[in-house]
């Protein structure tokens, strides 16, 4: 088995081996996976966080030994907190990152991604956070342009930024909209939810196609052309701009 590392700010997650194919992720500088299969311009990987799969291109990530791999597995992560940051090489070449990006073996302002080593100098995410918190980081990518695979501020879906969020302050949330669903504690009304929890949402065929995040006074934070927020009632959404209801309210869920 190979392992890799994101060395780029932020690398598209694709579909098929392929710069056309669809986009259905994105991986951020510092986070590690496994290569599941390696061919002459495209790798398949799985990431170590959430085991989500997709192809990346070969020149945007570093091979890492198993060994480093386990460590930065085993690690307490810490991420970057600032929308968007830099970080310096030992050849004093700046990389941009973006909030969220991991930086493995942090140790006074100093990381290492394989045999590379670079320096940061800011505040970090690390270790896992009140539920309150989950409220405060959320409102960090308010406005933020809705981006079909896209957990940046950058560009973001509805449920990269449920997952995004959920990771900075330490929970795990799955990539995916209606695996997240499968998450958690299923509660029955509104008025059960506490701001910090989980709204999902269907279309007409009853499929889970949309999620956002609670929060006070039946208001809600998602991701709908902006990360935006809005009011929330017993039949959804309803988006203050339009004046009208724009999601359908399937279920509520407590994960933390």
């Amino acid at each position: 088995m190979l392992f890799g590392i994101c060395n780029l700010s932020i690398v598209p997650l694709r579909l098929e081996e392929s710069d056309t194919s669809e986009m259905i992720s994105q991986v951020l500088f510092g986070e590690h996976f496994e290569i599941i299969e390696k061919q002459k311009n495209w790798s398949k990987i799985r990431l170590a966080f959430d085991n989500f799969e997709g192809f990346i291109d070969n020149k945007q990530y570093l091979e890492i030994t198993e060994d480093s791999y386990t460590q930065i597995c085993n690690e307490t992560p810490a991420y970057s907190s600032e929308i968007l940051d830099f970080v310096t090489s030992e050849n004093n070449e700046l990389t941009t990152i973006a909030i969220g990006s991991q930086l493995p073996f942090l140790k006074e302002g100093n990381l290492k991604l394989g045999s590379c080593n670079y320096s940061y100098d800011n505040t970090v995410y690390h270790g896992v956070s009140s539920k309150n918190d989950i409220l405060k980081t959320a409102f960090t990518y308010l406005n933020a342009p809705f981006l079909w695979g896209g957990k940046s501020p950058f560009g973001i879906d509805s449920s990269g930024f449920t997952q995004i969020v959920y990771k900075l302050c330490g929970y795990t949330l799955f990539r995916n909209v209606k695996e997240q669903a499968a998450q958690g504690e299923v509660l029955s009304f509104i008025e059960e939810s506490e701001p910090g929890d989980l709204a999902f949402f269907d279309n007409e065929e009853g499929e889970i196609i949309h999620v956002g995040i609670i929060l006070n006074d039946y208001n809600i934070i998602h991701a709908h052309g902006k990360v935006r927020v809005d009011t929330l009632d017993h039949s959804g959404i309803f988006n203050k701009d339009l004046q009208k209801h724009t999601h359908k309210l399937r279920v509520i869920k407590k994960v933390i």
